[in-house]
């Protein structure tokens, strides 16, 4: 793990940490909501998905008139489209928290490829029939925190 600042920062002030690939998988591993980022053909957009984490990629559900499914329908059968997935928890009060990213590829996950009892329960009603698997080429993430912290 490296530290941005000394460990005795004596300015009494958050140190900033790179975490490493396990650190950053621990901390989306309880799944809940992330941000999915990806190029929608009018430029970069980022929408909000609930996920689960399968080993290390992020599984979460779009609708069938989604942005993300028609970016993924337009790309040729089995390949994969260039996405991005952030994850965050922020404590503003004490200006600590942690952020995570991984990037990768994503694609349509047909019904045999569903992790058995991953389930992406979304939290907006109506129907979201379309599963999306993120693999990730990169994993990376970083912590602000106390000094004298625990992790």
């Amino acid at each position: 793990m490296n530290t941005s600042a000394g460990a005795d920062d004596p300015s009494g002030r958050p140190v900033l940490e790179e975490l490493d690939r396990s650190q950053c998988l621990a901390l989306i591993g309880p799944g809940g909501v992330g941000r999915v980022a990806f190029d929608d053909g009018e430029g970069p957009t980022v929408i909000p998905v609930n996920y689960v984490l399968d080993g290390e990629s992020v599984v979460f559900r779009t609708s069938l008139e989604g942005r993300l499914h028609h970016s993924l329908a337009t790309a040729l059968t089995g390949a994969a489209v260039r996405i991005a997935f952030e994850v965050d928890h922020i404590d503003e009060h004490d200006r600590v928290g942690w952020s995570v990213l991984l990037r990768g590829g994503g694609h349509h996950m047909p019904d045999h490829e569903r992790p058995p009892g991953a389930s992406v329960e979304p939290w907006p009603g109506g129907e979201r029939p379309v599963y999306i698997r993120l693999t990730p080429h990169e994993i990376s993430g970083r912590r602000l925190r106390r000094v004298g912290a625990g992790a």
